[in-house]
């Protein structure tokens, strides 16, 4: 018997979280030690770190939200909107938010009918379901990296 899909891709998005990828990179790890003045600082017109792991998450509620039977509300241009972050417990808050958010939506996802993968996610443009799981894994490796760039940039600033 094949394993099911949906769990399998479950586990791959749960590792960019918590290691264990092929790439031996993940948000936990990377962001453990960016403390919430790091997370703030931009440069030379780059998006700072919070912005950018505010910006993944928005897009991961967005499809959570999909995959527990609700509408698709987002927009491009929200994607980069987000509270300031003032101090180190609402850094951390944000967070533990977020990786709870992870989990929510991972075990959403392992729990979709394989068939659902094939079908449109919502209309054809937004192509099938499938398409959009591995593209949300793949835009969260492509700024986990960016993250990684942008902190041994700062951490060699300071």
């Amino acid at each position: 018997m094949q394993p099911h899909l949906p769990a399998q891709i479950a586990v791959h998005f749960q590792q960019v979280y918590h290691g264990g990828n092929w790439a031996s990179s993940h948000y936990k790890a990377v962001m453990a030690d960016i403390d919430w003045t790091m997370a703030n600082q931009t440069m030379g017109g780059c998006n700072s770190i919070a912005s950018l792991f505010f910006h993944t998450q928005y897009y991961i509620g967005i499809v959570l939200k999909v995959l527990e039977g609700g509408p698709l509300q987002g927009s491009d241009k929200e994607s980069f909107v987000h509270p300031p972050v003032h101090n180190e417990a609402e850094w951390e808050a944000y967070k533990t938010q977020a990786w709870q958010q992870a989990e929510a939506f991972a075990a959403a996802l392992a729990n979709l009918p394989e068939s659902q993968l094939w079908q449109d996610f919502i209309k054809p443009a937004y192509h099938t379901y499938y398409w959009q799981m591995h593209g949300l894994i793949e835009h969260l490796h492509y700024h986990l990296g960016q993250i990684v760039v942008l902190k041994k940039i700062l951490r060699h600033q300071a």
